[in-house]
């Protein structure tokens, strides 16, 4: 989680929003937009992909190399 929440920090940053503009654009409350960017451990992925989708970008399911059953 920490590194989706860096990505979106930069990527807000990158674009030039305070967190209340991409709360505003994405349609999510700031409360949410703060915990994103603290690294909550626990969200909905669609407020997730909410966020993401202004800057191009989604969350996907991916299979770990080297996992063991």
């Amino acid at each position: 989680m920490e590194r989706l929440s860096t990505i979106i920090k930069a990527k807000r940053k990158e674009y030039h929003l305070t967190q209340e503009d991409l709360s505003i654009k994405s349609g999510i409350g700031l409360r949410l937009i703060r915990e994103i960017e603290q690294g909550k451990q626990t969200m909905r992925m669609d407020k997730v992909n909410q966020v993401l989708a202004l800057f191009g970008m989604q969350l996907e399911a991916v299979i770990k190399e080297n996992q063991h059953d």
